[in-house]
């Protein structure tokens, strides 16, 4: 029988500063109970200025080696999803196997947004069942409030930085990748953007003037299109396998928002509501390392039995979406 890729390894990082509802009240004209209401976010975590989106992503990527029980030695290629790399080049991938001191791995950068991480993990399992590579490190990083006007009160609320990891092997104990799917429509680009600092707006004192640089997004118009495009990814990973909602032990969806949430675990009604892992009320939407940190903190919360299911779904500005399926 052909090995499928395996997740033996994962870890997360999140910053010590924590930023309350109390504290944004403070900031800018809002409430904890608006927040809490309309986002279910009590607070999020913030990363000091002198902690970038590769020393989160490297910490994180050396509890996932340690937890595979590997080297960094061992690591051939290095995968970081992230849309607030530390540059715009080099890429924040070449910047991590300096921190871990992983000299033989490959190194790139991709950017699928709050999918990041399942993109990644379908790039990681492609390569080592094509045996490209042995053992890949997955990283999603991201340092958001680098780029959130905490002016602005309908995003400032939402987001928080962190990182996850995972290390993906053929050999190893760990969570079999058994499908993955992605999506992508580029129609919707506008609905969530950071339109300056490319080459289409590139930075100037009037994009800067202008706000710019900042996280713009048409929340409800994100959310009809987030809600629908994570149940179909969903639904056709369990098609592919031949599966009932009732043999997925373990849903984590996109850490967006409670309502996001709530709205994907309506499309699953033979899931219990306590199987929907949920991490948004403590650290808000770390975009692509969401899935990863929920992940992590289930394996450390749960006794996962062999052959159960876990079900990750994400979307992301693009649009981009995606669903997962592990199994223990």
């Amino acid at each position: 029988m052909t090995k499928k890729a395996k997740i033996i390894g994962t870890g997360s990082y999140l910053p010590e500063r924590v930023l309350t509802n109390r504290d944004l009240e403070l900031m800018v004209e809002t409430s904890d109970e608006w927040i809490v209401s309309r986002t279910g976010m009590k607070e999020r975590r913030i990363a000091a200025d002198s902690e970038y989106t590769s020393d989160m992503g490297a910490a994180a990527g050396r509890l996932a080696i340690g937890n595979a029980g590997l080297k960094t030695s061992d690591i051939d290629l290095i995968l970081v999803a992230t849309l607030t790399p530390d540059y715009l080049f080099p890429s924040t991938a070449c910047l991590v196997p300096k921190a871990l001191g992983a000299k033989k791995a490959a190194a790139v950068d991709l950017q699928a947004a709050c999918t990041g991480y399942l993109y990644a993990l379908a790039m990681a399992k492609a390569f080592v069942e094509n045996k490209m590579f042995k053992n890949i490190l997955v990283i999603a990083a991201e340092k958001l409030s680098s780029i959130t006007n905490y002016k602005d009160r309908s995003t400032c609320v939402l987001f928080g930085d962190g990182a996850a990891a995972c290390v993906i092997s053929l050999e190893g104990k760990g969570l079999e990748i058994e499908c993955v799917k992605l999506g992508a429509d580029g129609e919707q680009a506008e609905l969530l953007i950071l339109p300056a600092g490319g080459s289409r707006l590139p930075a100037s004192t009037e994009t800067v003037a202008a706000g710019q640089h900042y996280i713009k997004m048409a929340g409800n118009e994100v959310f009809k299109h987030a809600v629908r495009r994570m149940e179909a990814a969903c639904k056709d990973c369990l098609e592919e396998l031949g599966l009932k909602e009732i043999e997925i032990s373990w849903l984590i969806p996109h850490q967006a928002n409670m309502r996001i949430i709530d709205a994907i675990a309506k499309r699953f009604e033979h899931l219990p509501s306590e199987r929907i892992f949920k991490t948004v009320q403590k650290y808000g939407n770390t975009s692509a390392s969401s899935v990863g940190i929920a992940l992590d903190e289930l394996l450390k919360d749960k006794t996962i039995e062999k052959g159960e299911r876990i079900l990750l779904t994400a979307f992301g500005s693009g649009f981009t979406w995606g669903a997962a399926v592990l199994k223990a």
